[in-house]
């Protein structure tokens, strides 16, 4: 009976009140049945609510209604339906995931169930996932050693799962690369202690995600990825987030109500948790609605672009757990220059080779073109001695948070909070943030848990008990994970590191070695000194990746060499192997603020050369006879445009859920 009501509660999607009643009627939440239903909680609700509404009932009640949208009978101004849980986590990577597994612990623990569910906007869990990736294990080993097994051997799962290696690095090197296409290797010795990698693994961490979601569902965890959070749901009087709301589906490029449109879904919780990775949008909407950054006294985040490809190597030329990082060649030619970025290269059984660039987004040259620097990268012979005779098998893009510890915003507000890289938890330095994400999400878990599970008559109060959120229940700001994670060693790492990023926007890539350097191995993040952000290009600005980019007239443009074919590809051709899909038939989810609507014509094509014609990684932008076409179909959610573009005139918004890339070994 009680697995019943749980499947009824997923697939009966379009009578959610009927589900709902059930669920109250039953009390169907018990921890041990979840705990025991490995049945996959996404196959019911996504195959349903993807399916044309083709049965009779459904489409005459959609013909009933008016076709003009600005109608009040129209079926996109229809109520959702809503389903409430206890918590409400947006983002299916390492830290939605790890807050996931983690209540589910804490319930069998302490005997008290929270319901809990996960939305995801790809297809499957780690669809969208991408990163380099070397791994340092420390938070997930911490989070899996409350499992029964003790998560000693998480590796040996991992393949189990998902046929995949988490190869420990054997060998750590860091060169400089030269322009003539010589090399120098900083000795070991010589490197901050940040920059080691002995313990770590060489991984996937789309596959790590897909493991962690397995785990998730088998503890009565319900994801649903294929659908996309599009809205935050404020409380009335807009002081508190009561959780988000899915994207319509079925909606047409002209805006108008499709046969198949079915309106979204409320996800109410008592909490919300909000993983979506770096520059979500719900999380950059909440930022600026509750003002989290002036409240945290944050400086404005900086981000960079790191693009990605996986080769499939000849045994022969294969190094099991070799890491491989370079400053240097492409981005800089001397000491001075200010490009931030750097490359890594990875040798992950049974023979992959994960290679990228990473650009930040605060360069000034207009005419650069981080994807083809990526390109030229690997003609380097430091580089392409590795690749040769391989096959590139997958290819992707994403930004990563570089602003460290003096980006960070108030983590928390009345109804929910900031995990991961929502938050900005990456060290930029070490060139990881997996791990940070992981240990968020644990530490935001246990601060959740111990709100919603203590008191008196805690247990009555769940949604697991009654199917529903009080409605005289005023949602709570849970200060106590703030305080938390100021006390941890995410912290304690993003500030030992906390001026370095600063140091190469002022004084170049040589400045920075030299001031990381000091700062890694002696002063350790104690200097009495702050290195402030500086203004934008106007005076009495505070700087941002967009303002950085200087006018065209003030560079030449870059002479790229020609993709061969075999090492190095054109645009289009890697797009492909990203597994990029979108429908065509609905708006575009890249939508020009209407406030800025001469930016593109007027100024980002006459003042600055188009430039986001070269930094989008999937050619998403164009000047067509001078005039702006936006190919949104291309588009792999790198959220690049709406950072770098000319006063970021880009308001990027969620396509239909499950739409974008398809990344199977990121």
């Amino acid at each position: 009976m009680l697995r019943c009501v749980h499947l009824a509660r997923r697939v009966n999607i379009g009578s959610l009140s009927a589900a709902v009643a059930s669920t109250q009627a039953a009390h169907y939440r018990s921890y041990s049945s979840l705990s025991n239903n490995k049945t996959s909680h996404r196959n019911g609700y996504s195959e349903l609510h993807r399916k044309p509404a083709s049965a009779n009932n459904s489409f005459q009640l959609k013909r009933a209604f008016s076709d003009d949208a600005s109608s009040e009978d129209s079926p996109m101004n229809q109520p959702r339906e809503a389903m409430h849980y206890d918590v409400v986590i947006v983002g299916g990577g390492p830290a939605g995931l790890s807050a996931a597994i983690r209540l589910k612990q804490l319930s069998s623990e302490k005997g008290i169930d929270l319901s809990v569910c996960v939305l995801e906007k790809g297809s499957e869990v780690g669809s969208h996932i991408l990163s380099g990736n070397v791994f340092d294990p420390k938070a997930l080993e911490e989070l899996l050693s409350h499992n029964e097994d003790g998560g000693d051997k998480w590796t040996e799962a991992l393949f189990e799962s998902q046929d995949s290696h988490a190869t420990p690095v054997s060998e750590d090197a860091f060169l400089v690369l030269t322009e003539s296409g010589g090399s120098y290797q900083i000795p070991n010795m010589l490197l901050p202690s940040q920059l080691h990698n002995d313990g770590n693994y060489i991984i996937s961490l789309s596959k790590l995600a897909r493991y962690l979601g397995e785990m998730a569902e088998g503890l009565g965890v319900e994801i649903y990825p294929g659908f996309a959070a599009d809205e935050v749901i404020y409380s009335d009087d807009q002081t508190s987030v009561r959780g988000v709301a899915t994207k319509d589906m079925g909606i047409g490029k002209e805006g108008e109500a499709k046969d198949t449109f079915e309106r979204g879904v409320e996800l109410l919780g008592r909490q919300t948790l909000f993983a979506e990775g770096a520059r979500g949008s719900c999380s950059e909407s909440i930022i600026s609605k509750y003002n989290l950054r002036q409240e945290g006294g944050a400086s404005n985040q900086h981000y960079g672009l790191g693009i990605k490809e996986v080769w499939e190597i000849p045994e022969e030329n294969f190094k099991p757990g070799f890491v491989q990082h370079t400053l240097g060649y492409p981005l800089q030619s001397s000491v001075t220059d200010k490009v931030y970025g750097g490359s890594f290269l990875y040798h992950q059984e049974p023979n992959l080779v994960l290679c990228g660039l990473v650009v930040g987004l605060d360069y000034e040259n207009p005419y650069l073109n981080p994807y083809k620097e990526f390109q030229r990268w690997k003609t380097h012979p430091a580089i392409k001695s590795h690749l040769e005779g391989g096959t590139c098998i997958q290819y992707g893009a994403r930004v990563l948070n570089e602003g460290g510890y003096h980006s960070l915003p108030k983590l928390t507000f009345p109804g929910g909070m900031l995990l991961g890289c929502s938050a900005g938890f990456l060290n930029a330095v070490k060139i990881k943030g997996s791990h940070c994400a992981i240990q968020s999400g644990t530490i935001a878990a246990e601060s959740v848990y111990n709100s919603l599970a203590s008191g008196e008559d805690a247990e009555e109060k769940t949604v697991a008990s009654t199917g529903e959120i009080d409605s005289e229940e005023t949602p709570v700001e849970v200060t106590q994970y703030a305080e938390s994670m100021e006390k941890s060693w995410v912290y304690d790492e993003l500030k030992e590191v906390r001026n370095c990023h600063e140091a190469f926007s002022r004084w170049g890539v040589g400045g920075g070695l030299i001031y990381t350097g000091i700062a890694a191995h002696i002063t350790k993040g104690k200097e009495p000194w702050t290195l402030p952000t500086p203004v934008g290009n106007n005076a009495g600005e505070s700087k941002t990746d967009s303002k950085a980019t200087k006018p065209a007239k003030d560079f030449q443009p870059i002479d790229y060499p020609a993709p061969d074919g075999i090492m190095t590809f054109d645009l289009l051709t890697n797009l492909q192997r990203s597994g990029t899909y979108h429908d065509d038939d609905q708006p575009s989810h890249l939508r020009i603020k209407p406030e800025l609507a001469h930016i593109p014509e007027s100024t980002s094509l006459q003042v600055y050369a188009a430039p986001e014609s070269r930094f989008c990684p999937a050619g998403v932008y164009e000047y067509v006879d001078e005039k702006l076409v936006i190919n949104a179909q291309n588009c792999i959610h790198c959220k690049c445009c709406s950072i770098k573009m000319p006063d970021e005139y880009i308001d990027w918004s969620v396509p239909e859920g499950g739409g974008g890339p398809q990344y199977q070994v990121m």
